[in-house]
Formats: C-alpha cells, sequence, structure tokens
C-alpha cells in the first residue's frame, strides 16, 4: 500500500465497491427470477448513499492536482479512466455480443457498441463519469468561479427533477454535487474520521440514529424524493465515513480496506463472473433467491481480486488493470512509477 493511502478512506471505497456489486448482482438475479428476495431490503436501505458517498470520496484528494497544468491533468483524470473505459467495454462487448445479436441484429450490435462511447455503458458509467467530473471542477477553479456557487448549482441540479434519459446529462445532475462536496469539505471530512475515533460511543449513537431515520424514510417511499435524496446522500456519506473509522480503530476487516484500495479492479471486472454465477445458480434452483443473491454478490466481489493476484504472480495481463506507456500523453508517463492498479 502506497505511503500515501489513507486507511478509513480506503475501507470506506471497500463498503461502497461491495454496496456497488450486490445492487447489480441482487437485481440482476431478481430481474431473471421474477421475483424479489431477502436481499433486496439491503439494496433498497444502501440506495441514498451508495453512489453518493463512492463519489464523494473520489472528490477527496482532488486539491492535491486541481492546480496541475493542463495536459498532466488530463493524462491523469481523463486519460487515466478513458483508457479502462474503452478496454473494458470492448471486453464486456464482446461478451455480450452474442446476446445482442440474437436479441437484435448484427449492425444493431455495432451501433451500440460505437454509441456507448458517448452514452455509458451498463456498469461502467462511473469510470466514464469521474472524468466530466474532474474537467468541470478543474475549469470552474481555474475560472475563479465561487466553490460556494459551484456547490449551490449542483446541489439544484441534484434537487431538479432531471430525467432526460440521457445517462450522461442525468448522472451529472444527480451525483455531481457529492464529488465537488468531497473536494471543497476535505478538510472538516477528514476532521469528522477523526472525531469519530475518539468518541466510539457518540458516533455509535449517530449510526443508530442515521439508520432508523434512513431506513423509514426508504421503507416509507420517500427517500427519491427532491430534497431529501440530497440530505440521504450526504447522511448515508457521513454515516459511511464514521463506519470506516470505526472499523479502522477497531483492527478488524481488515479485507474492506484491501477491497477498497483495489476497487476499480474490482469494478471493472466483476460484471463476467456476477453473470455466470447468476446463470448457474438460476438453473440449479437450489437455493432461494436472497441466499442466490448473496452467493453471487460473494463471488462477482471476490473474483477480480483473484484475478488481480494471479496477474500479480504470473505478470501476465497487467493492461488490463494498468496502463501501459503507449496510453499516457506524451510527456507524462515517468517520475514516480506510475505503473500501478487503476485507481
Amino acid at each position: 500500500m502506497s505511503a500515501s493511502r489513507v486507511d478509513w478512506v480506503d475501507t470506506a471505497k471497500g463498503i461502497c465497491i461491495i454496496f456497488v456489486v450486490m445492487m447489480h448482482s441482487v437485481l440482476g438475479v431478481e430481474a431473471a427470477a421474477g421475483q424479489t428476495g431477502w436481499m433486496h431490503v439491503v439494496v433498497a436501505f444502501a440506495a441514498p448513499f451508495r453512489m453518493p458517498d463512492f463519489f464523494l470520496i473520489s472528490g477527496l484528494f482532488l486539491s492535491n492536482v486541481i492546480t496541475r497544468d493542463w495536459k498532466l491533468y488530463l493524462d491523469r483524470k481523463v486519460v487515466h479512466f478513458a483508457y479502462f473505459y474503452v478496454l473494458w467495454m470492448t471486453i464486456q462487448f464482446l461478451v455480450k455480443a452474442p446476446v445482442f445479436i440474437e436479441e437484435t441484429s448484427v449492425r444493431a450490435t455495432v451501433e451500440l457498441y460505437f454509441l456507448s462511447f458517448i452514452e455509458p455503458f451498463g456498469t461502467l458509467w462511473f469510470i466514464y463519469m469521474l472524468p466530466v467530473f474532474f474537467v468541470v471542477s478543474k475549469v470552474a477553479h481555474d475560472k475563479g468561479v465561487p466553490w460556494q456557487l459551484v456547490l449551490a448549482v449542483g446541489a439544484l441540479l441534484q434537487i431538479a427533477p432531471i430525467h432526460t434519459g440521457w445517462l450522461l446529462v442525468d448522472e451529472f445532475a444527480a451525483r455531481f454535487v457529492f464529488f465537488y462536496a468531497g473536494f471543497v469539505f476535505a478538510p472538516q471530512i477528514f476532521a469528522l474520521a477523526d472525531w469519530a475515533r475518539e468518541r466510539i460511543g457518540i458516533s455509535l449513537a449517530c449510526l443508530l440514529v442515521w439508520g432508523l431515520v434512513n431506513g423509514t424514510l426508504v421503507y416509507a417511499g420517500w427517500a427519491h424524493l427532491p430534497v431529501i435524496a440530497l440530505v440521504l446522500g450526504a447522511a448515508g456519506a457521513g454515516a459511511i465515513i464514521l463506519t470506516s473509522a470505526l472499523i479502522v480503530k477497531w483492527g478488524r476487516l481488515g479485507f474492506l480496506q484491501h477491497f477498497g484500495e483495489n476497487s476499480i479492479v474490482i469494478y471493472l471486472a466483476f460484471f463476467f463472473p456476477m453473470g455466470v454465477t447468476r446463470v448457474i445458480l438460476l438453473k440449479l434452483g437450489i437455493l432461494d433467491i436472497g441466499t442466490t443473491s448473496l452467493i453471487v454478490t460473494l463471488v462477482a466481489s471476490v473474483s477480480p481480486m483473484i484475478l488481480f493476484w494471479l496477474i500479480r504472480r504470473t505478470n501476465i495481463g497487467w493492461f488490463l488493470f494498468r496502463r501501459p506507456a503507449w496510453a499516457y500523453l506524451s510527456g507524462t508517463f515517468g517520475g514516480k512509477r506510475q505503473a500501478q492498479a487503476a485507481e
């Protein structure tokens, strides 16, 4: 682990990536089976904060790089994610193409592939959106736009009922405020984590109250409403920060930190083991839908880490999770070793 990493941040990322994999796994199983299981309750509970927290954490260290020159910034924050998006979007298409062709046609499948360069594809939309957020944030910073104004506009976009059907627009409106909040409130967020470590009892009480409020609003069907969704997203992000700080203080569940360090590895590669496990278990039909969903989640979360371990042991296949030298903008490869797993 790099010396620059922060234990509770990686733990928070680990929690978030598991929730993301869980959501896709559970909803996929339920859609294929035509019924819901007991895991649906957990997915519904996490819905208000699952992605807001992921984006907030992604913005935490932006202040360290936002003053870089544009070439280096674009390489690290745009080209970096573009490489992995195009690579893994292509891999997913190669896997799914036979189904697409059977359901539509070869021409429609090819058109869908090229459309995915402007309309985020499937599970990969997160790393498609991040470069957009990074660029918008730097433009606002370089132009001297007050952070209060940017944050206010982001909040208004999140509150507004924006549903264009274009994922790029809709997700920008729904998520940018959390990413930008991670950037501007980073000092306060780190202070909150430190506060939680020293006040375990109060932190646990806060988490209990949050859990009751979040659960009540979710199951009342109000969590998605304007303003409430924004507040729950922010509160849920705070709850994950407290939880992560307490887990690190406790000194257990170290796998969450390891998952967080390599969260993008899991995010990129979980789709295949998820799909295969779902098909096998549903064909066997020996488990209830909830248990099937849980097993699919576990396999989909762990399998990418096994793949990553094999790559490290054999030194074969690094291009899946590391950018090769040719994928850097001219003059930006070098310095501190860049051959790191995608981050």
